[in-house]
């Protein structure tokens, strides 16, 4: 089945493009973006990959705040940013650090900086931090403009990022039921004379906070899964372990419950233009048949190999003229 990548885009509010590193996912992220801005959309485009490829793409500079990147038809318009995971990761740390030293017992407090400089490096914790910003900016994202477009990091890395709402958000119920029971010991403790007012405004300020944290998730796992709203593509080369790759990957999101709205397989070496790139053309069609023989009811469009690597706003507009 052919992809219309444009009308898949025109359907939905979200859309993420993943898949193996160095495929191209970036300049069709911001291809399609691009494309639904010129087609009078406001648009936002959010890198989430570490190679931190947006701001070269778009030849200038683009970091973790949004930036203004295009014009669009009528009142289309394209925003972008860039997910930087130091950065990141050391904001929601200093975020937890303000929250707990204002909770905790000041004695407490040099064992809460102690905890947090180890978790710093802790396996999982960058993933976590991203995944929070992620879900602020969909929500965000979604009040703000038509299309939020995600262009996110290798595919491994993806299928994680993706499963985390609902790890993070069971792990967060399990604290809340925590605190319902600490509540109620509490109130039992105030009756008999033994809480003060200082500690009930502590326990319900920490019940805010997993609240609104489980909220936040609960949103992002929501637009995940709502097939109308939310769809990923998934951008791969013609070649045999991206082809594996994408396998596992649409496997992994269809257990997630996120509808994959297709496939691109970009830099599609042409069949007439010399005997390297013909021979190169006839080894990507065999893996691409085991590609339609896997992913049968996938649709896909393929993006040729370009002479030069689309850059800028016009470069990338020539790009999205593939699947129009």
């Amino acid at each position: 089945m052919l992809l219309d990548l444009h009308g898949l885009a025109a359907r939905r509010r979200v859309m993420f493009l993943g898949g193996k590193g160095g495929v191209g996912k970036t300049s069709i992220a911001s291809a399609v973006a691009l494309d639904q801005a010129r087609a009078g959309r406001r648009v936002l485009v959010v890198s989430t990959d570490p190679a931190h490829n947006l701001g070269h793409l778009w030849q200038r500079e683009v970091g973790d705040d949004v930036v203004h990147l295009a014009r669009g038809a009528a009142d289309g318009s394209l925003d972008g940013v860039e997910i930087d995971p130091g950065r990141t990761t050391a904001a929601h740390l200093a975020a937890v650090r303000a929250t707990l030293r204002r909770l905790m017992p000041e004695h407490l407090g040099g064992e809460v900086d102690r905890h947090l400089d180890l978790a710093r490096d802790a396996p999982g914790m960058h993933e976590a931090a991203i995944l929070e910003r992620v879900a602020d900016l969909v929500q965000t994202g979604t009040a703000d403009y038509d299309l939020v477009v995600l262009d996110t990091a290798p595919s491994g890395h993806t299928a994680r990022l993706l499963s985390l709402p609902e790890t993070m958000g069971a792990w967060t119920d399990g604290l809340l039921r925590r605190r319902d029971r600490s509540d109620r010991l509490g109130a039992a403790a105030q009756m008999l004379g033994g809480r003060g007012e200082a500690t009930a405004r502590r326990d319900a300020e920490i019940r805010s906070v997993l609240t609104r944290r489980r909220e936040r998730f609960a949103h992002l796992r929501d637009v995940l899964t709502d097939h109308d709203a939310c769809t990923f593509v998934v951008v791969l080369a013609a070649e045999r372990l991206p082809v594996l790759e994408t396998v596992e990957l649409v496997g992994q999101l269809d257990r997630l419950g996120v509808d994959v709205g297709g496939l691109v397989v970009n830099k599609r070496s042409p069949a007439d233009a010399g005997e390297l790139l013909a021979a190169r053309h006839a080894a990507e069609s065999v893996h691409l048949a085991t590609l339609r023989s896997a992913l049968p009811d996938v649709p896909g469009c393929e993006v040729p190999l370009l002479a030069a690597e689309p850059v800028g706003a016009e470069g990338l507009a020539r790009l999205a003229t593939w699947w129009h």
